[in-house]
């Protein structure tokens, strides 16, 4: 038995799919063209019309939007429909500058909820679940996005928003949460307390849907081992609608886009070419049923890859890989260039968990990078741990990765902050830009 929430759009055959996807790009364009003046004039600054928009084959000929001007534009500049259409507002995370709001008629929220309870019934979701959000409420888009999906499906939907975490744990024992809706980050730190204290075997969950952040799949194991569920990802911003953009399916090889709403580019970030299927490249959306914020060919920054292979789950959209990093939070060191995600690929595979911060500093113009990481507790109370030994093991694990050498500093469990939202792991102290 398939799990899906939309059958016939989720298998839709690629050929209808598409012809869809023309015919809705048509009518956004002159939706767009029409009610965003900010639109209008960069379309005519680039000479197109919207009837030279024909189809999907047509795309590259629109202009891209850059985060910048969403941020320039506020609070009304995008906005696509009167404000007494509007029923909601979300924004962004971001702690530098102007915020960007996103506006959302009712109609949007309903497609917003309908991908949404695509992905929780794609992690094995039914009116059957207890679906335990942890996400954050309020203007970010995580616990109000699979809240509302969760409330279509029709599971009990426990509302818990982030932190105490004690308080989740005591519910998820007292009301058998099923599936668990949070950061990847938090599930861990969930999953760190849960060890701890020894109550793994009185958990009813099944599944976890973690997004809003980069994680490995050496991070995907150990949060898996430890809560005892299935782990899967998922993917979304604030600009395109939230969380619910793509998702898993059982077979954990990509999250498939929702292309009934958003058609996916990967482009080269330095030319915006696109290239071709399988190439690594920086995501791109256009959203093609929303209404009150309608973002064509926006450019995300996330570095991932597409594939149109056939998925053994019957559905028939695109996958996107995980995102392998940032092309503006890669960080430049030594003349190198960094993610986050290499370093945590090697503490992982060296059996660390995701408890580290890197610090990047200049002194004198010369760059230096250092790793802070915990023990895990088994680590802790090992009589025989070499920490000499572990420090250059991990040292020697990160030259292989990225080509140079990282100072590493290895420390107690529970040293380090935990994280209750999306994890801050890279503290830059040049002041060459600033990390969101």
């Amino acid at each position: 038995m398939k799990n899906y929430f939309q059958p016939e759009i989720e298998t839709m055959p690629l050929e209808q799919l598409q012809a869809l996807q023309s015919e809705r790009l048509v009518a956004q364009v002159k939706h767009v063209y029409d009610n965003v003046a900010y639109y209008r004039e960069k379309m005519d600054k680039a000479g197109v019309k919207p009837e030279d928009i024909k189809g999907i084959e047509d795309l590259p000929k629109l202009p891209f939007i850059e985060k910048d001007e969403l941020r320039d534009q506020y609070p009304y500049g995008f906005l696509g429909t009167p404000l007494s259409e509007v029923v909601r507002i979300q924004s962004t995370s971001g702690t530098t500058g102007r915020r960007v709001v996103a506006f959302y008629t009712m109609d949007d929220i309903r497609v917003w909820d309908e991908c949404c309870a695509r992905a929780i019934v794609a992690a094995g979701g039914s009116n059957e679940d207890v679906v335990h959000v942890c996400y954050g409420y309020g203007l970010f888009t995580g616990g109000p996005g699979l809240n509302g999906g969760s409330h279509l499906v029709g599971s009990m939907t426990l509302p818990m928003s982030s932190g105490n975490t004690e308080r989740q744990i005591q519910f998820m024992q007292d009301l058998e949460s099923t599936i668990l809706c949070c950061t990847p980050s938090y599930a861990a730190t969930i999953g760190e307390v849960v060890k701890k204290k020894g109550v793994k075997d009185t958990l009813k969950l099944k599944s976890g849907i973690f997004g809003a952040e980069p994680w490995t799949e050496e991070m995907r194991a150990d949060i898996e081992k430890t809560l005892g569920l299935k782990a899967f990802d998922i993917y979304g911003l604030t600009e395109i609608s939230g969380p619910g953009v793509s998702f898993e399916c059982e077979e954990q090889k990509g999250m498939h886009i929702q292309e009934d709403h958003f058609i996916a580019e990967i482009i080269n970030p330095q030319t915006g070419e696109q290239l071709p299927e399988g190439e690594v490249g920086e995501l791109v959306f256009s959203c093609i049923t929303k209404k009150a914020f309608p973002l064509l060919r926006y450019r995300t920054r996330d570095l991932c890859r597409l594939t149109r292979e056939k998925c053994s789950c019957g559905r028939t959209h695109v996958r996107m890989s995980k995102i392998m990093g940032r092309s503006d939070d890669m960080m430049v060191v030594k003349g190198v260039n960094v993610w986050p995600s290499q370093i945590e690929q090697v503490i992982f595979q060296l059996g660390y968990q995701a408890n580290y911060v890197i610090v990047v500093d200049r002194e004198n113009n010369k760059d230096s990078i250092e790793l802070n990481v915990e023990k895990t507790p088994e680590m802790a109370a090992d009589p025989n741990y070499d920490v000499e030994k572990a420090t250059k093991e991990i040292v020697a694990g990160l030259k292989s990765m990225l080509g140079i050498k990282v100072d590493v500093n290895i420390l107690q469990p529970m040293t380090l902050v935990r994280s209750e939202g999306k994890a801050k792991r890279v503290v830059d102290k040049r002041n060459l830009y600033t990390m969101m």
